[in-house]
């Protein structure tokens, strides 16, 4: 959201103000905050400023143009392949593909986002090509919250700049309300998904048929997530107030009067999923992140947009709440709505990022700092924001799709503070998306942050908004032609204006918040704060709060510390954690027997340490698990650039303990590797390729490593596979000793395994790295190896036609994700081994894939010290796994099965507990 002006800092607002109503939110004052900041740091200069904004517009041409040169009129771009995504044409992801919707999404997504980045010209051609070849009523199910967010947002953004532009007499002189009209019938083909007795929209629609037909496929789903109905009404008030039809505006609000009421009433709180037809609490857990968090972010935006002051009064309740039980600095950990101080998991998912950037609207800028602070430090361990990690910053779910969230929260954090550390952290993030994300038909998203490698997919949010708030972060006011300030961002970052407050106003505005809880007033600001108090006169404030949080992902015990500083300072002692737990402790076994046993504190505390103790073994069993190594295509013209996911081998060289190999790979013959090579001077000194099947892998590398390969690479027979359809897997011994075997050996599956061979028929000599996690490129293109290899001259030049052709001819490769913002989703792949299978193998679920063992994996124990957990409650469990190198990694013997069986019954109780509760 931008700080729309208002009144000066100090100065009351008027309850029922017009737009001005903004200025009740801390955001706009905060700005005159800037000239207390800077002081703490160097501030970076004009031209370095110009700089990095030039480059996110090659950025951002790099993107745009590949995905209209290669996919349009498709709804995204497949990076890897240089092709269209297509639905109903590619695998099924699953939840992911209800985005798409046959309506070319990438760019209505990016309509604003070109004016924002003063491409007039190409706006204009963008919104002739979407009044042209686009339709909206196509016979597929979409979903209604992705629709509204991407889609109807996407048409209004365009709509309010296109106005804009016609106003200032040079572009659009043609333009008369298309994009609205086209907005308004997509409003009415939403309109059947509220047709529920709570007024909560179905999930899914048929943009052709709608609900309930048989032809639309959809309508049977009982249950929602609270953000897919409740960020509804900055979109629907605002087309409701473009075209007078007020019913959009009432069904959004209908919605959010709904979720209100079925709050937790003593916590506060709200659940993540809801049943859309008895407003039970399908998920009764809460947090900040997925299923959650555009709920809240819609609340104070939609005081901001509409004025309406019992949005504000909402947002406020829940935000007390959030901060009383979810916020635990730095961190922001789910919890129950019924037992709030009852943690609900220990690990934390990326979409949470936004959340300090709506702290800076909230006015509440230390928590927003803290936090920010914290995923800071995780991106600079891993590059990117994984999609989950856990309290001690390991990875729990290692993709990255490119999310904006936390760019947003660092413009807003600039934005209010002027602190230039926040451009530094910018310019991080722009070197980290081109050194890691970069391939030569746009920006791949990390399918794992740990290896490095991509995944064929780049989301139109990723046009929609971090080109956007990158640009604005290092823009200044006269490099936009418009002023941003008098918009509202949405939670894709369209613009809508703000002068839609005082049009339309048709809407009964009655207030139904002060019906349901007694409020507190001192939660409601009706003037800016003064920002003398809010920052004490110290030109080190910001950096006196980052400084303490420079170093806790490193520390990775960072809850155990300020829980211990906790409990000296008030004289009592922290509650044991599983993590904590020693078996051969008497204290740890005389709290255990006191849990549940003396008070309601004490009965949580036991709650609360069954949950993490059954969570803990689960993720030591993983942790014993091989992560995915890396496959680096080095050569001409990729440059590195390519990164492919490998499954590892339980034999042969360690390449998480060893130098990685880099060769040049050639086929094997026989191709399945299964005899003595007859061309083993094609493969001496190089990677050998073999085909899967019909012999043991031990024999397939015994057989490459005696014809002088330095690696092999096993690519699998069963054509059209993919690490995205099937689970990873670790291919396992031939039941014999394997220590002869001295060479690395990885495992692609089919579409993986075609890249390098469509490589090779194009190029003939092609270059890998094998790795366990890709290797830098700057690195790459040091190497002496590479001296005599053709370098690309620029970034630039990383679109050049040769990379185009090995892309345009490998159409039959799909690297497509079965991604989840749920983990039993990332369990869900189908298995790719048979019974009969000959090459026996160790089965991976994706989900398994969370943490690298070479790690030093550090907790607290009750006196504060950081102590190792590798060693702890593992030793039976990895002496088995040694015996047996082909066991099956779902069934091994867990440390503490037979307590955690016990536990698990007493959880279920207490579950039942909480139904009796309602």
């Amino acid at each position: 959201m931008s700080e729309a002006g208002g009144r000066g800092c100090g100065s009351p607002v008027p309850q029922r103000a017009p737009w001005s109503l903004v200025a009740a939110t801390a955001a706009i004052c905060l700005v005159s905050a800037t000239s207390v900041w800077t002081a703490g740091a160097e501030p970076m200069s004009r031209e370095e400023k110009q700089k990095l904004g030039n480059q996110v517009l090659e950025m951002f041409d790099h993107a745009y143009g590949n995905y209209m040169e290669h996919a349009y009129p498709a709804d995204e771009l497949m990076p890897l392949t240089c092709r269209g995504r297509v639905r109903g044409q590619e695998p099924s992801r699953g939840d992911v593909d209800d985005a798409l919707g046959k309506f070319s999404l990438t760019l209505i997504d990016s309509l604003d986002t070109l004016v924002v980045l003063n491409k007039t010209k190409e706006f204009e051609d963008a919104v002739r090509k979407v009044l042209r070849d686009v339709n909206l009523d196509n016979d597929v199910v979409v979903s209604v919250f992705e629709t509204n967010i991407r889609v109807l947002g996407g048409l209004l953004g365009g709509h309010s700049l296109a106005i804009m532009l016609k106003e200032k007499g040079e572009y659009m002189q043609w333009y008369n309300d298309e994009l609205l009209q086209m907005a308004k019938q997509l409003g009415y083909k939403l309109l059947p998904a509220f047709n529920t007795t709570s007024g909560l929209p179905y999930p899914r629609i048929n943009l052709k048929f709608g609900i309930r037909k048989p032809e639309a496929r959809t309508g049977t789903e009982t249950d929602t997530c609270t953000a897919c109905a409740g960020t509804l009404i900055l979109e629907f008030a605002a087309l409701s107030r473009f075209t007078g039809a007020t019913i959009f505006e009432e069904y959004a609000r209908k919605a959010l009067d709904f979720l209100w009421e079925k709050r937790q009433r003593s916590s506060n709180l709200v659940g993540v999923t809801i049943n859309i037809h008895t407003g039970d609490w399908v998920r009764k857990d809460s947090g900040v992140g997925a299923g959650i968090d555009s709920y809240y972010e819609y609340l104070l935006k939609a005081y901001v947009l509409l004025g309406d002051d019992s949005f504000l009064e909402r947002f406020n309740t829940h935000y007390d709440a959030i901060m009383r039980y979810i916020s635990q600095p730095p961190l922001l950990l789910d919890v129950h709505i019924h037992k709030p101080m009852l943690n609900a998991r220990t690990w934390m998912d990326a979409l949470l990022a936004f959340f300090p950037g709506l702290q800076v609207l909230k006015g509440d800028i230390r928590p927003a700092i803290e936090t920010h602070e914290m995923l800071y430090q995780v991106i600079k361990k891993h590059n990117f924001l994984p999609e989950a990690f856990t309290t001690d910053f390991r990875v729990h779910w290692a993709q990255h799709p490119l999310r904006p969230e936390f760019a947003e929260s660092t413009y807003f954090l600039y934005k209010a503070t002027g602190d230039p550390y926040y451009l530094e952290v910018g310019k991080t993030l722009i070197e980290n998306l081109n050194k890691y994300a970069r391939v030569p038909c746009g920006f791949a998203a990390m399918k794992d942050v740990r290896t490095g490698s991509h995944e064929d997919r780049m989301d139109s949010f990723f046009l929609a908004e971090m080109f956007k708030y990158l640009y604005l972060l290092f823009a200044d006011k006269e490099d936009i032609i418009f002023d941003i300030e008098d918009y509202i961002f949405t939670t894709e970052a369209h613009l809508l204006p703000l002068w839609l407050s005082t049009t339309n106003q048709s809407i009964s505005k009655k207030n139904t918040t002060s019906e349901y809880t007694e409020l507190d007033d001192s939660n409601f600001d009706w003037t800016c704060p003064n920002t003398q108090i809010l920052f004490p006169n110290d030109p080190l404030y910001a950096q006196s709060i980052r400084e303490p949080l420079k170093n806790v992902v490193d520390k990775s015990c960072p809850r155990g510390i300020i829980r211990v500083e906790e409990s000296f300072r008030s004289g009592a002692k922290p509650p044991l954690r599983a993590r904590d737990f020693m078996a051969t402790n008497p204290e740890h076994l005389e709290i255990l027997k006191k849990m549940g046993a003396a008070s309601s504190i004490d009965a949580e505390d036991g709650l609360r340490f069954m949950q993490e103790m059954i969570e803990l073994s689960s993720q030591q069993q993983k942790e014993q698990q091989l992560p995915p190594r890396a496959v680096q295509i080095v050569s001409h013209p990729f440059f590195g650039r390519v990164v492919l996911t490998a499954g590892p081998a339980q034999f042969g060289l360690d390449l998480s303990r060893h130098k990685e190999t880099r060769g040049f790979v050639a086929s094997s013959k026989p191709y399945n590797g299964c005899s003595e090579l007859t061309n083993p001077e094609a493969v001496m000194g190089k990677i050998a390729l073999i085909q899967r099947g019909q012999c043991m892998f031990a024999e397939k590398a015994r057989n490459i490593q005696n014809a002088g390969a330095i690696g092999g690479i096993v690519i699998d027979d069963n054509e059209g596979s993919s690490s995205d359809t099937a689970p990873l897997f670790q291919m396992a011994g031939d039941g014999k000793d394997t220590d002869d075997i001295k060479i690395p050996m990885l495992f692609l599956f089919s579409k993986e395994g075609s890249i390098i061979l469509d490589a090779i028929r194009e190029y003939e000599e092609v270059e890998v790295l094998l790795s366990d996690k890709a290797k830098d490129r700057a690195a790459i293109l040091k190497d002496p190896e590479m001296e005599n290899e053709e370098q690309p001259s620029s970034e630039n030049d990383s679109q050049n036609q040769s990379a185009e052709q090995i892309s345009s001819s490998s159409q039959e490769v799909d690297l497509v994700d079965q991604e989840s913002s749920e983990e039993n989703s990332l369990n869900s792949h189908p298995e790719a081994l048979s019974p009969a299978d000959m090459d026996n193998a160790a089965s991976i679920s994706p989900s398994e894939q969370t943490s690298n063992p070479t790690e030093n994996h550090e907790t607290t124990n009750l006196n504060g010290e950081c102590t190792d957990l590798d060693n702890q409650l593992q030793e039976q469990s990895e002496t088995e796994e040694d015996s047996n190198p082909n066991v099956s990694w779902g069934k091994k013997v867990q440390p503490i099965d037979s307590i955690l069986a016990d536990w698990n019954e007493d959880i279920e109780a207490f579950e039942m507990m909480e139904k009796d509760e309602l």
